[in-house]
C-alpha cells in the first residue's frame, strides 16, 4: 500500500433508519443463506452505486437477487413508492422517505440494513470470498478505505457542489475549487506508481473514488465553468484509472448515464454553467444503455 497518508474527517451524514447486520452463523438472526436476501437499488444514486458494482464484482447474481428501481424517485422526499410496504412493514407507522439503497430479508419481509457501509462490508465479508473474487476489504485496510471515503464525500463531492453553488460568492466558490483540486493532486499523485488507490489490488476503496468520479463528471461538472472543468481533468493518471475501471464489466455494466441526468436534472435547481459542455469522459464508450427492470 501506498505510504502517502490519507487525510480522514469526521463525517456528518445522518444516521440511517435501519442498520441490522447479516452474522456468520446460524447463531444470528440475519445469517447469509443464498437468495435469503434482496437489494433495491436505484443505479442513479451513488450509493446504489456502490453496491452494485460491489455485487457484480462478487458475482453474486445467483445468491442475492437485485431488484432495480426507477432513476427519479417518485416518493415523498427522495423515496420510492414501491419501497413503501416494506418501510412500513419494517417500522411501525414509518414516516420517513421510504429510500434506497434497501437490503431486505424475503424470508421476514423486513428490511435489514440501509446504511451503505454495513451493506458492502456483508456483501464481502458473508457472500464473497470465492477464488474469483476480489479482497475488497483486505486484512488492515479498513481505517485506509474509510478515509478514501471521506476523502470522496467531503474532499470532492461537497467540495464540487460549493464550488458550483448558485449564488455563492467568488471567493467561497473558489477556495471550494481550490480544496477540490487539492485533493485531485494528492490523488493524481497515488495513482502515478500503482494501478489502485491503495496499491496493486483492487479494492472497496476503489468501487468509491470510482463512483465518486462519474458524480464528478456527470453531475457537478454542470455547475462549473469550462476553466474549472479543464483543471479538473488536468489529472491523467486519476481519469485513466477511471477510464480502466469504466472498461472492467463490474463497473461499466452498471452505468446507467441517462438514469443520472434525468436524476439530477429533476431535483436541482442550480443554474448551468459552461463547464457542462467539457465532459472529460466518454462514459458512454462503457455503458450497456438502460438496465432492465429486474436482476434476479
Amino acid at each position: 500500500m501506498s505510504a502517502t497518508p490519507l487525510t480522514a474527517v469526521p463525517s456528518s451524514l445522518p444516521l440511517p433508519p435501519f442498520r441490522g447486520r447479516i452474522g456468520c452463523d446460524t447463531r444470528s438472526g440475519y445469517y447469509a443463506a443464498p437468495r435469503r436476501y434482496r437489494l433495491h437499488l436505484s443505479l442513479s444514486c451513488p450509493h446504489c452505486l456502490r453496491i452494485a458494482v460491489t455485487h457484480s464484482l462478487l458475482g453474486l447474481d445467483d445468491i442475492l437477487p437485485v431488484t432495480l428501481l426507477p432513476a427519479v424517485p417518485d416518493g415523498p422526499g427522495g423515496g420510492h413508492f414501491t419501497l413503501r410496504p416494506l418501510y412500513e412493514a419494517s417500522s411501525h407507522r414509518y414516516a420517513g422517505a421510504a429510500a434506497a439503497p434497501v437490503l431486505s430479508d424475503d424470508w421476514t419481509g423486513r428490511i435489514v440494513s440501509t446504511h451503505t457501509p454495513d451493506i458492502l462490508r456483508d456483501l464481502a465479508r458473508r457472500f464473497g470470498g470465492g477464488p474469483d473474487c476480489p479482497a475488497l476489504y483486505p486484512h488492515g485496510a479498513e481505517a485506509e478505505i474509510a478515509a478514501v471515503g471521506r476523502l470522496c464525500e467531503q474532499g470532492i463531492n461537497e467540495a464540487a457542489q460549493r464550488a458550483g453553488q448558485a449564488g455563492a460568492d467568488r471567493t467561497a466558490r473558489d477556495t471550494a475549487l481550490g480544496s477540490l483540486l487539492r485533493v485531485l493532486d494528492s490523488l493524481e499523485r497515488r495513482l502515478t506508481p500503482q494501478d489502485y488507490i491503495l496499491g496493486d489490488e483492487l479494492t472497496a476503496a476503489d468501487v468509491q473514488l470510482w463512483v465518486t468520479l462519474v458524480q464528478l463528471d456527470t453531475v457537478h461538472r454542470w455547475h462549473l465553468d469550462a476553466a474549472a472543468v479543464r483543471r479538473i481533468a488536468d489529472h491523467p493518471h486519476l481519469w485513466s484509472y477511471a477510464r480502466r475501471l469504466a472498461a472492467h464489466p463490474a463497473f461499466g455494466s452498471r452505468l446507467d448515464l441517462d438514469g443520472i441526468a434525468r436524476r439530477h436534472h429533476a431535483h436541482c435547481r442550480g443554474l448551468e454553467a459552461a463547464g457542462a459542455a467539457v465532459q472529460i469522459l466518454d462514459w458512454a464508450a462503457h455503458a450497456p444503455g438502460r438496465a432492465t427492470a429486474q436482476l434476479g
